[in-house]
């Protein structure tokens, strides 16, 4: 009985690290998503404020081939 006590703790304490570090990666990877959209925003921007000099319609419709 003692032995399976402590087999059950032994997996208790790895599983709690695995769930600290899959909550780091998570955390980690919503951190680069909302990195990653600021910079799509700001890419935009630009596209917008581009597209009058160079005589482009930019539109958010698909081609008509779709």
């Amino acid at each position: 009985m003692q032995d399976q006590l402590i087999e059950l703790e032994t997996k208790l304490a790895f599983q709690d690290d695995l769930i600290q570090a899959l909550n780091r990666t998570v955390a980690g990877q919503q951190q680069e998503l909302l990195e990653l959209r600021r910079d799509i925003e700001e890419l935009q921007e630009q596209v917008r404020n581009l597209a009058p000099q160079l005589g482009a319609a930019i539109t958010d419709e698909p081609p008509p081939h779709y």
